[in-house]
C-alpha cells in the first residue's frame, strides 16, 4: 500500500509518500480501505517531532478516517467485508489500509457522503466526551469556545445548539466569525479586536460562561477563570500557546471553578471504545438528522499531506481539511 510517512521531524515537507507494507489485522481489528482521512493540528505536531504515537500505534500520521472494511480480523462481530465505516485511531489514517479496533469503528451517519464522513469521528469523540462528559454541559448554560472556526470548534458549537446551550465563540477574523454564527454561535467574539471575557460577561449580564473549552493554554489560563461563572468548568484540551502558567487559587475556590484536562489520543482502547459507543448513541442521531454536519474547507489527494499541512499552518481554514486516495 501506499502511506505518508514522515522522514523526519520538521515542516510539511518532510511528508512523502512511499510504498511500505500492508497492516494485518490482529485480535479485535478490521482492515479498512481508506476513502478518506481527516488532517488534524496533533498530526501537525507529530510531524514536527513534539508528539509521538502512542506504543503499538501505526507510525504514520491521521487519526481518523473512512472508508470500507477490507478484512475482518480473528474476534469481531458485528461488522463484515464491504461495511463502510468511519474510525477513530490513534494513528495511520494518512494511508491506503489501516488496521482499526472493532470498538473504535462507527458506521457513517445518514444524509453524509462516505469522504466527508472523515471529518465527524475525532473532532465528534473529543467534544462529546469533554464537553457533555466531564464536563456535564446542561441545556441553557453558557459554552464559551475558543477557536470556533476550527474543526473542534465547528463541531462543539453545532453539538452544544443542538442540545440547548447558548454558545458563545472566539474567532480570528469577519469571515470566520460569520460562518461561527452559520453554525449556530450565539456571541461570536473577534480574539485580535476585544476582550471575550468583557464580551462574554456582558453578553451575560454578568454570569460568565459556565463551561469554556480550550486549546490555546497558559495565555488564556487567568481569563478564562476570569470570564466563568461561579460553579465554572474549564476544558483544557490543547496548549498550543503554551503549557505553563500561574492561576490564583483563591478565585477557584471563591469561584468554585473545576478545571479538567483531557487527550484521547492515547487512551486505552476500552476507553476509547466507549467514547466511540456514546457518539454512535448520542450524536449521530443529530447528524442523520441535519442538526450537526461535517464542516470541510478543502479536499486534497493523499499525495498532497504537505499542501494539506499548509493549509492547516495557515489557519485560514474554517472546520477540516481532507486528503482522499
Amino acid at each position: 500500500m501506499r502511506a505518508v510517512v514522515i522522514t523526519s521531524p520538521g515542516g510539511p515537507e518532510v511528508l512523502n509518500l512511499e510504498e511500505v507494507p500492508d497492516p494485518v489485522p490482529g485480535e479485535g481489528e478490521v482492515l479498512v480501505e481508506v476513502t478518506a482521512a481527516g488532517v488534524n493540528p496533533a498530526d501537525v505536531m507529530q510531524r514536527q517531532g513534539f508528539y509521538p504515537p502512542p506504543p503499538g500505534a501505526s507510525a504514520y500520521p491521521g487519526l481518523e478516517c473512512s472508508g470500507r472494511i477490507a478484512m475482518v480480523g480473528p474476534g469481531v462481530p458485528g461488522w463484515r467485508e464491504g461495511d463502510s465505516v468511519c474510525a477513530l485511531m490513534a494513528g495511520g489514517g494518512y494511508a491506503e489500509l489501516v488496521s482499526v479496533p472493532a470498538g473504535q469503528l462507527l458506521p457513517i451517519p445518514a444524509g453524509v457522503s462516505l469522504a466527508d464522513a472523515a471529518a465527524l469521528p475525532e473532532v465528534a469523540c473529543t467534544v462529546n466526551a469533554s464537553v457533555f462528559g466531564q464536563a456535564a454541559l446542561a441545556p441553557g448554560e453558557v459554552l464559551l469556545v475558543h477557536g470556533g472556526a476550527g474543526g473542534l470548534g465547528t463541531m462543539a458549537i453545532q453539538l452544544a445548539k443542538a442540545r440547548g446551550a447558548i454558545v458563545d465563540c472566539t474567532a480570528s477574523t469577519p469571515e470566520k466569525l460569520a460562518r461561527c454564527r452559520e453554525l449556530g454561535a450565539d456571541l461570536a467574539i473577534s480574539y485580535r479586536d476585544d476582550d471575550f471575557v468583557a464580551a462574554v460577561k456582558d453578553f451575560t449580564s454578568g454570569h460568565g460562561a459556565d463551561v469554556i473549552l480550550d486549546i490555546i493554554g497558559a495565555p488564556y489560563l487567568e481569563r478564562n477563570v476570569d470570564a466563568l461563572a461561579t460553579g465554572g468548568r474549564l476544558l483544557q484540551i490543547s496548549t498550543r500557546g503554551g503549557g505553563s502558567a500561574e492561576v490564583n487559587l483563591g478565585v477557584l475556590m471563591l469561584k468554585r471553578i473545576t478545571i479538567f484536562a483531557s487527550t484521547l489520543r492515547a487512551r486505552p482502547v476500552a476507553e476509547k471504545s466507549v467514547v466511540v459507543a456514546d457518539v454512535r448513541d448520542q450524536v449521530w442521531p443529530l447528524v442523520s438528522a441535519g442538526q450537526v454536519m461535517p464542516v470541510i474547507e478543502r479536499t486534497l489527494p493523499l499525495a498532497e499531506a504537505a499542501q494539506a499541512h499548509r493549509l492547516l499552518d495557515d489557519g485560514s481554514h474554517v472546520g477540516k481539511i481532507l486528503l482522499v486516495t
